[in-house]
């Protein structure tokens, strides 16, 4: 029975469609992973194929290569869209979604805790074409009619909230703006297609950072938008305009940190579901910000609505500034200082939320966002309680002086 003919049968389990995806080896000989094309010309046989270049599968590398292919057809297997787009950055996968849907004069509502890159491209890029941008709290649910126009051309979600993991009701959010015909777009990265499908809860368009959980490596950057039958023409017309789409090898990362996602999601959400709990139970904690707990105020949201948690969430330091929270980060030795998340190592970063307008910072103090990598939790454990006898010396110290 051939590999092609195995997938006809019985749905298999996650992990199993993870390692063997819709790449079938019997294409190309056999071999267990796609190929790495590198590709810009492509030869026509003759000046009437050429001519007649639609109908021909391959046209010119930025079109696309058996190797991007073979990453579009297992995301959209992941995802359940009708197509996907590749391009360099996590970023890119934002900014183009937004290009290809708004126009100058259209209305552009944006939750309030979105990420602040995609805040900075709004604030810039979107304003000075003239686009009207409006940014929305993520409670709203169903009550975002009292936001949406005749002119909203797009409603922008992030779910949950970056930073500070703010729980919506999805569904009902775009229900509301596909009543004035806008078009849906969430930043999925939080979750993966593995814990969250957003095209199931009325989303038009599924955005990932391929740079975190899918490539898991700290070692590639890239991003990908998802999309319905109704909306992949026109996103792939605007990719295709501005001329960007991912490298070879940069893609072939991409589809072999595909393989063990899965696993890896295990680990990272069950350590930092772990250590979110030992956290609450910290003196110098005055609250943790993590969607899977009880306490978190939208965990019955979360519960609904996704099937399981990564491993980024945050917490907030009881009282306290910028020394308390730089004494804290620079006392880890486990715990790396950097951007970005979902590759093997854990990291720690005071998280900026100055440029929120709704969904202000805490006020009890320090927002400490961590990823939680694969390490061995007594170990992280043990490194977060080098932080927090950082921040005691500092407070015996002020007390002494």
């Amino acid at each position: 029975m051939s590999k092609t003919e195995k997938q006809d049968g019985p749905v298999a389990g996650l992990n199993t469609r993870l390692s063997h995806g819709p790449y079938n080896p019997a294409g190309y000989h056999g071999f267990v992973n796609a190929p790495v094309v590198h590709a810009s010309t492509v030869l026509f046989p003759n000046a009437g194929s050429m001519r007649r270049r639609g109908e021909v599968r391959y046209t010119y590398g930025l079109r696309g290569t058996p190797t991007i292919e073979a990453l579009e057809a297992e995301l959209d297997a992941l995802e359940g869209s009708a197509g996907t787009i590749l391009v360099p950055s996590g970023l890119a996968a934002v900014s183009v979604p937004l290009l290809a849907f708004l126009r100058s004069g259209d209305h552009c509502l944006v939750v309030d805790s979105v990420y602040s890159p995609t805040r900075n491209f709004c604030e810039t890029v979107l304003k000075r074409l003239g686009v009207d941008v409006e940014y929305f709290d993520p409670s709203l649910g169903a009550d975002i009619k009292t936001k949406l126009r005749p002119d909203t051309g797009v409603v922008f979600l992030e779910a949950p909230g970056s930073n500070t993991f703010e729980m919506m009701d999805v569904r009902a959010v775009c229900d509301a703006a596909h009543g004035v015909g806008a078009v849906t777009m969430l930043d999925n990265t939080w979750a993966t297609p593995l814990y969250f499908r957003p095209l199931e809860h009325g989303v038009d368009l599924s955005i990932h950072a391929l740079t975190k959980y899918p490539g898991g490596h700290s070692d590639v950057m890239m991003g990908s938008v998802s999309a319905t039958r109704e909306t992949i023409t026109q996103l792939r017309e605007t990719q295709m305009a501005l001329g960007i789409n991912a490298s070879p090898d940069d893609v072939y990362l991409v589809l072999r940190g595909l393989k063990t996602m899965g696993v890896r999601l295990e680990r990272h959400g069950a350590s930092a579901l772990t250590i979110a709990q030992w956290l609450e139970g910290r003196e110098e904690v005055a609250r943790v910000l993590h969607p899977a707990l009880p306490s978190f105020p939208g965990h019955d949201l979360w519960r609904r609505q996704f099937s399981g948690t990564s491993g980024l969430f945050s917490f907030v330091l009881a009282g306290g500034g910028f020394d308390e929270a730089d004494a804290f980060l620079d006392a880890l030795q486990i715990f790396g200082l950097g951007y970005s998340w979902g590759g093997f190592e854990s990291l720690a970063v005071h998280a900026n939320l100055s440029d929120r307008t709704i969904a202000v910072a805490p006020a009890e103090g320090p927002v400490i966002r961590l990823q939680i990598g694969l390490e061995d939790v007594p170990d992280l454990q043990a490194d977060l309680e080098r932080g927090f006898a950082a921040i005691a010396a500092l407070k015996g110290n002020r007390h002494a002086s």
